[in-house]
């Protein structure tokens, strides 16, 4: 069963566009939402600074960078993002545990220094985009909901809060991790918008049904001709 979140709050808004004008237009004009997902592209483009502009219009920032290096490369990076006003930030699950305790440290450490609440660590487990070729041509088990299960479990032994994974596995994710442990979807579409390059998809209200707390959205909203109306849309789905 998922955690008690208003529609609204459940929606995180990918900011997939090349600018910061871009995206800061976009989060000024979706007024009911709340939290906006800053990925490496746009991270890459404008820096850390965006984060912190982000926050001064009132909203809250999941940084998605994916993090995966040697363990004090991560730890020293998720310590940064905290000082950045991050919200949530991502760590990839096959970086291994120790790598994932060190970010999970680091970051409990920074925010208690600091005097903030501590961010949302999310281990991602195999990405939408991959299915059971893909993991079977890098040297991987061909069983995504496998892979998943185990990173999943790896992860919450290593002090995340919570996972990324595709919506087709979040019913054995919660009954594997149990309750109390985040789960946010990415894939999300809408039934009325294409399913574009992610693989495994699934609506809004099915994914919260089966257990997600968070959906990551993005061209369904950012590429709407009124992205405001296309959220609003989603958040009626969602009630």
């Amino acid at each position: 069963m998922t955690q008690a979140i208003p529609a609204a709050g459940r929606i995180i808004t990918a900011l997939d566009v090349e600018t910061k004008d871009q995206a800061l237009a976009l989060v000024r004009e979706l007024d009911q939402a709340s939290l906006f997902k800053v990925g490496l592209e746009l991270f890459t483009a404008e820096g850390p600074s965006l984060l912190q502009e982000i926050k001064a219009l009132g909203k809250a920032v999941f940084l998605d960078l994916k993090l995966h290096d040697i363990p004090n490369t991560v730890g020293e990076a998720a310590r940064i993002g905290v000082r950045r006003g991050a919200r949530m930030m991502t760590i990839h699950t096959s970086g291994g545990g120790e790598m994932m305790a060190r970010a999970a440290a680091t970051t409990a450490e920074e925010a208690a220094k600091l005097g903030r609440e501590r961010p949302i660590l999310l281990g991602v487990t195999i990405l939408t985009s991959l299915k059971n070729d893909d993991l079977a041509s890098i040297g991987m088990t061909p069983d995504t909901s496998g892979q998943v299960l185990r990173l999943a479990a790896l992860a919450k032994a290593s002090g995340m809060t919570g996972v990324v994974c595709s919506a087709q596995e979040i019913e054995i994710v919660r009954r594997e991790v149990g309750p109390g442990f985040l789960i946010v979807t990415p894939g999300i579409r809408p039934a009325w918008a294409a399913a574009q390059d992610q693989k495994r998809i699934m609506t809004p209200a099915l994914a919260v049904e089966k257990g997600s707390d968070y959906l990551v959205v993005g061209r369904p909203i950012t590429q709407a001709a009124s992205p405001a109306e296309a959220f609003a849309r989603i958040v009626a789905e969602l009630s």
